[in-house]
């Protein structure tokens, strides 16, 4: 049934009535479309643009958000692209789309969380696989990876990937896999994507994969360093609002084979993102460029005043001229991103705690990325699951504190910052 309201706006007839009609589907017909124009734009224009496109059905600007769990065929073996949102959603898909664009991909898929991301990264290996990983991983990579080796048949070796002539001693015939994070989880140590791809890509099916979390596309493109899958915890930098959990994996420019086997994996193993949770990451991708400006130029404010505290040992942060691989980071990226960690001159319990406790501005949790401050001490936190041993060997210590530095004021952060290294 119809609905009467009066409508006060219409010149000298304040009494004026309309009636408002059932919305008119177009079928698709009619509303302005750019697919060919978003390839082609910067990275801001495919933030805003990428997966996106007027709606079809009533030209929404946004995508909608297709919660339904099934979907109806419109006879035998025929169905309008999607028939149950395990495998396969329009909102999924429009960013799946958004990704790859990003990314510079052949295609996405988008996973329920950043491990399980991982872990359809895992499963296009054979049993019986070697793989060699960044040896600073992130703890849940870890932990992970140590469950596949136990229970899986995984042989994994753990190395420094600065080290190419020990990359080259531990590549074995059947190597399927080098695990890249860089910069890496929390030592900010960085990985020359380009030359370890060169190197993995001498043996037969070796993948190359590099998690990209940490700096986003908007400041480092690994495959147009030559990698073969590119990994999100899209929980963090492009969500950015700490209010989603989701993982991606993006397959290279090329690779429509690769393509299909994550997108299969993915829905094999039922590890799919909910439509919501997508819906989210594409509203968050659309300020991707602003949040991660913001993020650096905080950042390396705060990681020269920390260089310059004489409270603080070592600070860990690719922007510094100090940094080991400063120079690599120049060639290798577009920006320093927004992590950075650091360890205090004299360590002990008491003064971490100190640290950990008096921050007012930074949030003492886990994950990254996120609009606000976050701090955490990645022994007792993120890299739990590691052994003392491996952590020792990974060189993260019982004093290593990692910052997540988010949109606020850089003279807030600087004197919370000041305030908590003044020791009593």
């Amino acid at each position: 049934m119809s609905e009467q309201f009066l409508d006060t706006n219409v010149p000298g007839n304040p009494a004026y009535h309309f009636t408002i009609q059932p919305p008119v589907r177009e079928g698709g017909a009619g509303w302005l479309r750019r697919p060919e124009l978003v390839p082609d734009a910067g990275l801001a224009t495919q933030c805003v643009h990428g997966g996106v496109q007027p709606d079809p059905a009533y030209g929404a600007v946004m995508p909608p958000l297709y919660l339904s769990s099934t979907f109806a065929f419109k006879d035998i073996c025929t169905n309008a692209g999607y028939d149950y949102t395990r495998s396969g959603n329009p909102t999924r898909t429009a960013l799946e789309e958004a990704l790859a664009l990003l990314e510079g991909g052949h295609g996405a898929t988008c996973t329920s969380t950043g491990m399980s991301a991982i872990l359809v990264a895992l499963n296009l290996l054979p049993h019986g696989s070697h793989l060699i990983a960044t040896v600073d991983c992130y703890g849940g990579t870890f932990r992970l990876l140590e469950h596949a080796r136990r229970f899986y048949g995984l042989e994994v070796t753990y190395l420094d990937l600065a080290d190419l002539g020990a990359l080259q001693a531990a590549l074995r015939p059947h190597t399927r896999m080098i695990w890249i994070e860089t910069p890496s989880n929390p030592l900010l140590r960085l990985t020359d994507i380009a030359a370890v791809a060169a190197m993995g890509h001498r043996h037969p099916d070796c993948l190359v994969a590099v998690d990209n979390t940490f700096l986003s596309p908007f400041f480092q493109r690994p495959f147009a360093l030559g990698a073969d899958l590119v990994i999100h915890s899209t929980t963090k930098y492009l969500n950015g609002h700490s209010d989603v959990v989701g993982g991606a994996v993006v397959s290279g420019p090329g690779r429509p084979l690769l393509t299909q086997q994550i997108q299969s994996v993915n829905n094999l193993l039922g590890t799919s993102q909910s439509p919501h949770d997508c819906f989210l990451v594409l509203r968050g991708l659309k300020t991707l460029p602003l949040r991660m400006r913001q993020h650096e130029a905080t950042a390396q404010q705060l990681a020269e005043f920390l260089l310059a505290h004489p409270a603080v040992g070592k600070v860990h942060y690719p922007g510094l001229p100090s940094h080991p691989q400063h120079d690599l980071a120049q060639r290798q990226q577009k920006g320093f991103g927004g992590m950075l960690s650091f360890e205090l001159k004299e360590g002990g319990n008491k003064r971490l705690n100190h640290v950990l406790r008096s921050l007012k501005w930074f949030t003492l949790a886990e994950s990254l990325g996120g609009v606000e401050s976050l701090v955490a001490h990645p022994a007792s936190m993120t890299h739990a699951s590691m052994t003392p041993e491996a952590r020792r060997s990974a060189g993260i210590s019982d004093d290593l504190i990692r910052l997540s530095i988010g949109l606020e004021n850089v003279e807030d952060l600087r004197s919370d910052l000041a305030q908590a290294l003044t020791f009593p």
